[in-house]
């Protein structure tokens, strides 16, 4: 990669639908620049959300997870810091008010596998592989894999996962849960982006409270979703978009006919 070229690739497309690609060839490693990219691209996008995010990979790889050059040398207080960053990312990204789509077309590791646990959907190619190795270098998952994978699979498997170390393929992580639908390789761009782009044209205003709904519920279980129900959801009500779609669907007898704008 030359110095000009991005490692992280930020398309915001005119229906509202951001794509974000990582391209670092030929492995899609996340080192320092990889990163620190990925870093300002999720900090841009809460700036500015977008309707829907599309989250993919350029080459061989997803990724092959972190070029281990970023642990070499670094004291306890030095990871604890790199560890805040990375888990602030993170947050921000799964804080986004818009729906999250993660497609892995090939093998996912470590912190590739951690960014799409953060994402709302998860689709793969059979192709896919995914794993958190980290293992190897005598680490545990950093970046909040462990604990949202366990949200997902339950936490005897991510034991499992994150204690072998073994790569599972993309028809076990559906039977688990953590993979929502598998597309034909052939079709795969094709199909991730048309799920991201009928998400972009959804009620995004709507999106985000069931974002909203599930992250009390991961919180404080279901009390505390029921409480954000009782005192926030009623706020959609003021929204164009419900209030269009209330009205299109009574006049044309059925639903399909609003269009939503975010408003």
């Amino acid at each position: 990669m030359s110095e000009g070229e991005k490692a992280v690739r930020v398309e915001r497309e005119e229906s509202g639908l951001t794509v974000l690609t990582l391209d670092s060839p030929p492995l899609n490693l996340f080192d320092q620049r990889m990163i620190d990219e990925f870093r300002v691209a999720v900090e841009d996008l809460a700036a500015e959300p977008p309707r829907a995010v599309l989250i993919r990979a350029e080459g061989r790889a997803t990724s092959a997870g972190v070029d281990v050059h970023v642990f070499d040398g670094l004291s306890p207080e030095q990871a604890s810091l790199l560890w805040d960053e990375l888990l602030g990312t993170i947050d921000r990204l799964e804080a986004l008010p818009a729906p999250i789509v993660f497609a892995a077309h090939a093998i996912t590791l470590t912190a590739a596998f951690e960014i799409s646990l953060a994402c709302d959907l998860i689709v793969a190619s059979p192709k896919a592989k995914f794993g958190l190795v980290e293992k190897v270098v005598g680490l545990t998952p950093s970046m909040g894999g462990t604990q949202r994978l366990a949200e997902r699979a339950g936490s005897g498997r991510a034991r499992q996962f994150v204690m072998t170390g073994v790569f599972f393929d993309a028809e076990e992580m559906e039977r688990w849960g953590v993979v929502n639908s598998i597309f034909p390789a052939d079709e795969f761009e094709a199909r991730s982006r048309a799920l991201a782009e009928e998400l972009a044209a959804g009620p995004t205003k709507a999106h985000a409270m069931t974002k909203h709904v599930l992250r009390r519920f991961r919180e404080g279980g279901i009390p505390a979703a029921d409480e954000a129900i009782r005192t926030e959801s009623a706020e959609l009500f003021a929204t164009e978009d419900l209030q269009n779609a209330v009205r299109t669907f009574l006049e044309k007898g059925g639903p399909g006919h609003a269009e939503f704008h975010g408003r």
